[in-house]
């Protein structure tokens, strides 16, 4: 099963033959992209595309006052699904996702560590209640302490890092905090592996 993760960077390589190449079985959106750029990635490769919002991405749920977002995704890009807050499986993988980022201004797609807590718990309970592990976690933001940032806007969710425990995924894939700077060392929070997807990755599951 290979596995691409696209998040908050257009890469110019996979509007080409670069996409191709790499064969992915499944894509993983991470948030703050075009939607034009997740239909071009499911429309050429006739795979399925999971995504979860970032906080540049407009709000796409139908009632803005509710913390989740309804079933389907009629208002995110055409042929992909949204797993904000839900559980798709696809190709054997069950697949989690929880968007958008630390509240920093006003704006969809942004929530209070105690939102993103009962958002998270929210997820954890339908988990356990379909009594079927998840493979991947996707999410915009990182779990607090493994690969975020010390600025107020890239901070990650203390609830991501609880859940990440709780639920035991392979790996739980994010955006939003760019990797700049000299190689570190894979964030890992017990057997889940931590993966910033900027701009691409290909995970071989």
């Amino acid at each position: 099963m290979r596995l691409l993760a696209v998040a908050d960077e257009v890469s110019d390589a996979l509007w080409g033959r670069a996409l191709l190449d790499l064969r992915p079985d499944v894509i993983v959106g991470c948030g703050d992209l075009p939607f034009e750029y997740l239909e071009n990635l499911v429309s050429r490769t006739d795979k399925p595309l999971l995504y979860v919002p970032g906080n540049h991405d407009p709000d796409l749920r139908r009632d803005r006052w509710q913390l989740d977002p309804p079933m389907g995704a009629a208002l995110g890009p055409p042929g992909c699904i949204n797993v904000d807050g839900r559980v798709e499986e696809v190709g054997g993988l069950r697949i989690a996702g929880l968007g958008g980022s630390v509240r920093y201004r006003p704006g969809p797609n942004q929530y209070t560590q105690r939102q993103m807590e009962l958002r998270a718990l929210r997820l954890e309970i339908a988990v356990r209640l379909s009594r079927k592990p998840i493979d991947l976690l996707i999410t915009h933001s990182p779990p607090a302490g493994h690969g975020d940032s010390d600025d107020a806007p890239h901070r990650g969710f203390v609830a991501l890092e609880r859940l990440a425990r709780r639920l035991s995924p392979r790996y739980l894939i994010h955006g939003h905090v760019n990797n700049y700077g000299p190689p570190r060392p894979v964030p890992q929070i017990g057997r889940t592996v931590i993966v910033n997807a900027i701009p691409s990755r290909l995970l071989e599951l």
